[in-house]
């Protein structure tokens, strides 16, 4: 399958006073020292433009920056930062709660100085972030130089096959599937929790985890939450299935968190699911529906294969 391509000059730094380290990094690029430089508004169209060479590959920074190109970097909860310092984008790296390289140089010299690049920029804000995830090579050779100065790492997935679909999937909708409402969130969250303590090996409300738990009301406030509801035990609604639009930019809308009930697993659901969260995605959301999963779930990758996924790329992801 052929990866989908949508149809992106020389900033200073993010809007607002400066961050803790900036300074220093302005120093630090007064020298020459730095080879990389933070993003302002300004260069958000140039950035765009870095990504949109694979807009699956990068939908997770192309999110953000959508949003700081929209509502500025505070509503984006993070900052950007582009190879090289000065002249034309060619890379670029968002900083948030993930740290997600974009870098979609083919010269590996060239590709190699980026990463050193955002390596220098990443020591002198010292790690923000809770992952660093995207393109495998780019985020495996950024944590390859940003190891032995950051804190260990958790977890490192280094193959995770990312998967896309950009037609009508290959076997029937289960019809219950729909878009959850705000009236559900004490049936999805737990849910949620579930399968994000059995991904992720914690969980994520265990220290209070009011962050977690409005991130998963916003996905519902904006249509991106799917479940299918089915009776618990004593006939109340409990979720069965469920799965989420994480982000959503570049004509691609990548799902996260699919997750389904321990109880009615091996019965097809996840492929009927998915089925049926692509059609409503591809209707009203995006034409391109893509997702990425570790390389070990072969159960996983052989069920959305049935649905019509192809593998149009590999993901990494370290984990803090």
């Amino acid at each position: 399958m052929a990866r989908w391509r949508t149809p992106v000059p020389a900033g200073a730094r993010p809007d607002g006073p400066f961050e803790p380290g900036e300074q220093d990094i302005r120093a630090q690029l007064d020298r020459g020292e730095v080879l990389a430089r933070a993003l302002t508004r300004a260069d958000l169209a140039a950035a765009l433009a870095v990504c949109a060479v694979d807009p699956v590959a990068s939908v997770l920074a192309t999110a953000r920056l959508e949003i700081a190109a929209r509502s500025g970097f505070g509503a984006a909860a993070g900052q950007a930062w582009g190879f090289p310092a000065v002249g034309p984008l060619e890379a670029v790296c968002w900083s948030g709660a993930n740290l997600v390289p974009v870098v979609p140089i083919t010269d590996p010299a060239r590709r190699t100085e980026a990463i050193a690049a955002f390596t220098a920029v990443a020591r002198v804000y010292g790690r923000r972030s809770s992952s660093i995830v995207g393109e495998q090579r780019a985020a495996l050779a950024l944590w390859e130089r940003l190891a032995p100065h950051w804190p260990p790492a958790r977890d490192i997935r280094a193959d995770q096959p990312s998967m896309a679909i950009g037609s009508a999937p290959s076997v029937p909708p289960e019809p219950t599937v729909r878009r959850s409402v705000l009236a559900e969130l004490d049936l999805v969250l737990p849910a949620c929790v579930r399968m994000f303590t059995e991904e992720v090996g914690y969980s994520p409300i265990a220290s209070g985890g009011s962050a977690y738990a409005e991130r998963v009301k916003s996905l519902i406030a904006e249509g991106r939450s799917f479940v299918r509801l089915v009776p618990d035990g004593a006939g109340r609604p409990a979720v069965g299935f469920k799965a989420e639009l994480g982000a959503v930019a570049g004509g691609v809308a990548q799902v996260q968190g699919v997750w389904v009930e321990p109880a009615f697993r091996g019965r097809g659901w996840s492929e009927s699911g998915m089925a049926a969260v692509v059609d409503a995605t591809r209707a009203s959301v995006a034409p391109v529906v893509s997702l990425y999963v570790n390389a070990y779930n072969e159960r996983a990758i052989a069920a959305y294969r049935r649905v019509g996924f192809e593998q149009v790329g590999t993901f990494a992801t370290v984990l803090f």
